[in-house]
């Protein structure tokens, strides 16, 4: 059985309906970020025994059931790139992203020789454009440098994701599509716990759907 995962989004979430307990399964898996920010908002996390009843008269409010525990259903195909300063961290992603059911897509580079960013963020996007995969992620060493090239490709909605509340927001709001990383920016363990939530967020649709759709007609004006 998939043991949920706490994550900061969900801490932010509970603060927001002035909730100063979080209920959660004896088997989550609460994120180092999850626990700073809780900390941070005197947040305390509870176990919920299979006895314990949610009142709706009770002037303690919980939540039950969290967004980020929604997963998603099948694999994706991910196109993964990097340039020297990211080489070794999307090598451990490779592992990562295989052993939680992906395809993946490496475009280089594949040594921590020199070389430059523009090529494989280019050659991510291009897959992500092309709908050869489904998603993008491409790490250099601060993340911004490659979500500008990425940006340039039509299609492509790029974003340099430094914590799990950027990472969800990207998708639920902005249906982003290819995720860029810092490797000089961000430890292995942190990245990884921003991809899960990247890849399992889904694009809400609904109000933001005439809003990503704009984006499109921003890009389309400079077509020829």
């Amino acid at each position: 059985m998939k043991r949920p995962l706490i994550t900061e989004r969900d801490v932010v979430d509970a603060a927001k309906h002035g909730i100063k307990v979080l209920m959660i399964q004896s088997n989550s898996i609460i994120t180092d970020a999850a626990k700073d920010e809780a900390q941070k908002r005197n947040i305390e996390f509870s176990i919920q025994t299979q006895s314990a009843k949610i009142s709706s008269v009770s002037s303690q409010k919980t939540i039950s059931e969290t967004p980020s525990q929604i997963s998603r259903k099948n694999t994706l195909t991910i196109a993964i790139g990097s340039d020297h300063g990211g080489f070794m961290m999307k090598e451990a992603l490779k592992i990562y992203l295989i052993e939680q059911g992906n395809q993946i897509i490496d475009v280089g580079t594949d040594s921590e020789r020199p070389c430059d960013y523009p090529d494989f963020a280019y050659a991510v996007a291009s897959l992500v454009s092309s709908n050869k995969a489904e998603r993008g992620i491409m790490v250099d060493s601060v993340g911004v440098a490659s979500a500008i090239v990425a940006n340039k490709v039509p299609g492509v909605r790029a974003v340099p994701c430094y914590n799990e509340f950027v990472a969800h927001s990207s998708r639920e709001h902005n249906n982003a599509n290819v995720l860029t990383l810092g490797s000089k920016v961000l430890g292995i363990e942190i990245v990884k716990s921003i991809i899960k939530l990247w890849l399992d967020t889904p694009f809400a649709g609904g109000r933001h759907l005439p809003r990503v759709n704009k984006i499109s007609d921003v890009e389309k004006r400079f077509f020829k």
